[in-house]
């Protein structure tokens, strides 16, 4: 599939800010005050409409349900937010050396 900037579904578009915090919140099993707690600890920082309403990426849905996994199991949220950003950066490398290996 290749992602399309136009287009009114923006289906293909992994950062688009489709999920207002109510249904991120009710996709994700949690309150919308732990999806607040994410942007204060500035794992994600979700977007806002012209209402100033916090919509949310499929991306950034990862990210939130991969940090209530970590607390879930006990980890406490900054320190799973730390481990999130490094997992990020390590799949984020590998990539581009994966990208790098394939052009050489």
């Amino acid at each position: 599939m290749s992602s399309t900037p136009a287009g009114p579904a923006h289906f293909d578009d992994d950062d688009y800010p489709a999920f207002t915090m109510g249904r991120a919140a009710e996709m994700l099993g949690t309150t919308p005050g732990f999806l607040r707690s994410l942007d204060e600890a500035k794992l994600i920082t979700p977007q806002r409409s012209d209402g100033g309403h916090r919509r949310y990426s499929r991306y950034q849905l990862r990210l939130a349900a991969r940090a209530r996994e970590l607390v879930d199991q006990g980890t406490a949220l900054e320190a799973a937010c730390r481990i999130i950003i490094l997992e990020d950066q390590l799949a984020e490398a590998l990539r581009i050396n994966d990208q790098r290996q394939e052009q050489g």
